[in-house]
């Protein structure tokens, strides 16, 4: 008689439960700091080094506490393996130099981070890389923009940095040929699941949300084992290694996702809301607003509607300038995902490498306004925007 199926659960409590294997009986996960491991002879040397994913070998290769983070992670997004970096730029980077050479064509979203697109736009074209990119909003545009025998990978980013715009992940999913890479930042693994609709990586920069106090600097890709395997052997060589400490910090971020999102994306919705009521505020952007030119593709791929709300002031640069002097309780930092509420103006700090031609294009205006929602009570929140725009 064959074993029953392992018990589908919540996940909300996939988050408790995940990355546990190097645990032994603690209840926490333990940091091994070793950039090094004894081995025992010539041949234990020389097996530990052939091995893919050796853990036991050298930091560069592999580290328990950083292993246990890519387990956690690959659960969470129902992938075979993770690979964890240190950084979501390291992440991005490798991703991209695994799979493309000189003479191989990117597909890109328009609607993606910045530091992915001074990539693309800056390195990546020096070595030959050739990159193309669409308005992923629009139905089909991805599709069509692929070049059959030569597009080795497709790369969006939903929701996006910083208008929170989306992609349909049925639409990526069913693309044949290359590789397809959801940057997956802004929902986190509890946010939504791209490797359901049929992408073969995702992506997040795990300082974020995954982590969530703002202590972690941290990036980690899923999906099928080969594949991870493939960014693994050049990972190794491009040496973007995690931290065994950021990676216990983001194992305990994990374990308090599901409640941190499910509160900071209600905040959100609420003071999105308000938000559209102002009138100081000429426009609002977020998934979960009946007004959002997307809101039914969010309730269809979205679990919740995260916890990053961007509008528009309508006296620009100026009335910038004010808010961000003017708040006392809400902080003035460019990260997100944390427990401290966050305003970035993305204009002049995120997006500052951006042309002003690129910046109109991204819809990046002088009165735009990213909220990282954090876990403060949402009248406070509203407060201390409404004391400041005044």
């Amino acid at each position: 008689m064959s074993p029953e199926p392992p018990q589908r659960i919540n996940p909300d409590t996939a988050v408790i439960q995940v990355g546990r294997q190097e645990n032994g009986s603690s209840l926490v996960a333990p940091i091994w700091p070793s950039a090094v491991w004894q081995t025992t002879c010539i041949d234990d040397a020389h097996r530990r080094a052939t091995t893919v994913r050796s853990s036991g070998f050298y930091g560069r290769y592999g580290n328990p506490t950083v292993r246990a983070f890519e387990q956690a992670i690959a659960e969470l997004e129902g992938a075979e393996d993770a690979m964890a970096f240190s950084s979501g730029m390291g992440a991005a980077t490798s991703t991209i130099l695994t799979f493309c050479s000189a003479g191989s064509h990117v597909v890109a979203a328009r609607q993606i981070y910045s530091g992915t697109l001074a990539f693309l736009q800056g390195p990546a074209r020096r070595f030959g890389i050739e990159t193309t990119f669409v308005d992923s909003t629009q139905q089909g545009a991805v599709a069509a923009a692929v070049q059959p025998g030569r597009t080795m990978l497709v790369i969006v980013e939903t929701p996006s940095n910083p208008l929170l715009e989306l992609c349909d992940l049925d639409e990526i999913g069913a693309i044949s040929g290359p590789f397809t890479v959801v940057d997956s930042t802004f929902a986190t693994p509890l946010g939504q699941q791209p490797l359901a609709h049929g992408a073969d990586l995702v992506l997040h920069s795990a300082t974020k949300g995954i982590s969530g106090h703002n202590d972690t600097t941290l990036g980690v890709v899923a999906g099928e084992e080969d594949l991870i395997n493939d960014i693994w052997s050049y990972g190794v060589l491009h040496g973007a290694t995690a931290s065994p400490y950021d990676a216990h910090n983001a194992l305990r971020g994990i374990r308090t996702l599901g409640i941190r999102l499910e509160r900071q994306a209600q905040t959100a919705l609420r003071l999105a809301t308000w938000l559209e009521s102002h009138p100081g505020v000429s426009r609002v952007y977020y998934p979960g607003l009946e007004s959002h030119p997307q809101h039914d593709l969010a309730k269809r791929q979205m679990r919740e509607f995260g916890t990053i709300v961007a509008f528009d002031l309508s006296g620009g640069i100026d009335a910038s300038r004010r808010l961000l002097h003017d708040i006392t309780l809400i902080r003035c930092a460019t990260s997100l995902g944390g427990p401290e509420t966050l305003l970035t103006h993305p204009s002049t700090s995120t997006a500052v490498s951006l042309t002003p031609a690129e910046k109109l294009e991204a819809g990046v205006t002088d009165g735009l306004i990213r909220m990282s929602v954090g876990l403060e009570d949402a009248g406070d929140l509203i407060a201390d925007i409404t004391r400041a725009l005044s």
